[in-house]
């Protein structure tokens, strides 16, 4: 069954009276509800609060890296491990096909029911994880495929053993390497991007973000905890941080936001699927008209941006 979150109840409630009216064959009835419906869906998502947008970045139906590869890609084939430690399933590696484009696809994994979840560690990738992508990245580069990568995790792992194992380095690791790839190298967060966690895999020619998507140096409640030590300012901490795509766009962060469908990838998945595979080829096929040396120095140019800032002056007069 579809879960709805607290702003949808309305939604739910045409939704509902739609497959009633269905039931009872009231074709009329279903045409009337259904313009309601599409009023309803306007008026709610043209209006989303920043922490409304986390609520759907966060939506348990929301689809993960993993339902995104098998909607887009054909000829999968699994790359396990990282030939130091162990196959870290919080990432998950394909090379494959994407409309008859040889492809490297590199995604954080989150879980769905307990075993899942726990499989996955919660989508929260251990440092063997990130050394797993990078394999995944270099081999990639040795045979000219271009990567997609998606990022959707609340962070990397902060447990014993991931700092035991030198969590901090692979992370370090992963933003140098992926900074001097040469092949084409394309990120999109599809849910929540969370600190170095999405950072290890967002060093790329293009970085985009989905329309409901989030990326934050910290989680709201994190910040919430830590800055006012009440957990009730989340929605506060959330507006305050700017982690909404829309934001990240005006503060030139990020490079593009793809439009998923309004009423969120998790109610259209095929839709929200169609639009990064149209983001990825798109991409693909400007980056192609660049030769290596001008894609590497774009690709330089534009990391070395980030945080830009203008010092302004007033005058005493």
């Amino acid at each position: 069954m579809a879960t709805y979150l607290d702003f949808e109840k309305k939604i739910q409630q045409i939704q509902e009276d739609i497959a009633l009216a269905q039931v009872r064959h009231d074709h009329q009835a279903v045409e009337i509800l259904q313009k309601d419906l599409d009023k309803e869906v306007e008026k709610t998502y043209k209006n989303l609060s920043p922490y409304q947008e986390l609520q759907l970045a966060r939506h348990p139906d929301r689809p993960y890296s993993l339902d995104y590869a098998k909607l887009i890609m054909t000829d999968m084939y699994e790359i396990h491990g990282d030939r130091h430690f162990a196959d870290d399933k919080a990432i998950i590696c394909y090379l494959g096909l994407i409309d008859g484009e040889r492809v490297m696809f590199i995604g954080e994994q989150k879980g769905r029911g307990t075993k899942n979840k726990l499989k996955r560690n919660f989508g929260m990738p251990n440092p063997e994880g990130y050394r797993k992508a990078l394999r995944a990245a270099k081999m990639a580069e040795k045979f000219g495929i271009p990567v997609l990568m998606l990022i959707d995790t609340p962070g990397a792992y902060p447990g014993l053993g991931a700092e035991e194992r030198n969590q901090s380095e692979a992370i370090a690791r992963n933003l140098l390497e992926l900074s001097r790839l040469n092949t084409e190298t394309i990120s999109v967060v599809i849910g929540e991007g969370g600190s170095g966690g999405a950072l290890a895999i967002g060093v790329a020619d293009r970085l985009a973000m989905m329309r409901y998507s989030v990326f934050s140096v910290i989680s709201p409640e994190g910040c919430s905890a830590i800055l006012w030590n009440d957990p009730s300012k989340v929605e506060a901490a959330t507006k305050a941080l700017k982690i909404t795509s829309t934001d990240l766009k005006e503060l030139n962060l990020i490079d593009d936001v793809i439009d998923e469908p309004l009423i969120g990838a998790h109610r259209s998945k095929q839709g929200a699927a169609d639009a990064i595979k149209k983001y990825f080829l798109d991409s693909l096929h400007q980056l192609r008209e660049m030769n290596s040396q001008e894609r590497m120095d774009k690709r330089y140019e534009r990391l070395t941006s980030i945080g830009e800032f203008e010092e302004r002056v007033e005058s005493k007069d």
